[in-house]
């Protein structure tokens, strides 16, 4: 299975150590800045989690602008787009655990898609990401998806610098950070082009500073013929 086959078929890729090694520490430091408690955001933030504000960092805008990661959002929305928003998130010990949700796209299946960059070694002692692959696009006769049900879940863990790119109609959540041991990530969210209005309405509660005009066009990006 190819790549593009398997993004379409999956609803994600898993890009290994597409950060480079080197800017890791600078991320982390900037991660670690902008940590707020739930109080300074305009709309609280749930408990078991840290979030950090970290959209105005020039690190971490390449880091959204990497050309694989941009690649794949382009493969999945398939028209012009643009870079709505980056926050940073890390479970806390005993916390993070979440239902299997899907994150929903807006306007048409596949108008959105999320990338979540892993600062830090991840796997199920520290709350990794648990994802169900083609769960994106269920058949017309297919059941409800039941978000109770963790059989066809699948927990991922790899190394700092690795990058989940997936569908928001992908069913996934975070787990458990048992350990305690740092789990940092920044969740990064694409928007097609139309959805640009309805971003604009919801920025300043979502804590958006950073500048959103530019726009990525669809097929500029030569990931899936390398």
């Amino acid at each position: 299975m190819t790549d593009r086959e398997q993004l379409h078929r999956q609803g994600y890729l898993l890009l290994r150590q597409a950060v480079p090694a080197d800017w890791l520490e600078h991320l982390r430091g900037v991660f670690d800045a902008g940590v707020k408690p739930s109080e300074q955001w305009p709309v609280p933030r749930g408990i078991g989690w840290q979030h950090s504000h970290l959209d105005g960092d020039a690190q971490i805008q390449a880091v959204c602008r990497l050309p694989a990661v941009l690649a794949v959002v382009s493969e999945l929305i398939d028209e012009r787009f643009f870079l709505a928003q980056v926050e940073g998130r890390a479970p806390l010990g005993g916390g993070g655990q979440q239902k299997l949700h899907r994150d929903l796209s807006h306007q048409r299946p596949g108008d959105s898609a999320n990338a979540m960059v892993y600062l830090d070694d991840y796997g199920p002692g520290n709350g990794a990401t648990r994802i169900v692959p083609g769960s994106h696009r269920p058949a017309p006769d297919q059941a409800p998806f039941d978000f109770n049900d963790e059989s066809g879940a699948v927990q991922l863990s790899g190394s700092a610098g690795d990058i989940l790119v997936f569908d928001v109609d992908l069913v996934h959540a975070a787990s458990l950070n048992v350990s305690g041991a740092n789990r940092r990530s920044l969740l990064i969210g694409y928007f097609a082009e139309p959805l640009y209005p309805m971003h604009q309405e919801t920025a300043a509660l979502r804590s958006v500073t950073m500048d959103t005009s530019e726009r990525f066009e669809p097929g500029d990006f030569g990931f899936f013929e390398v």
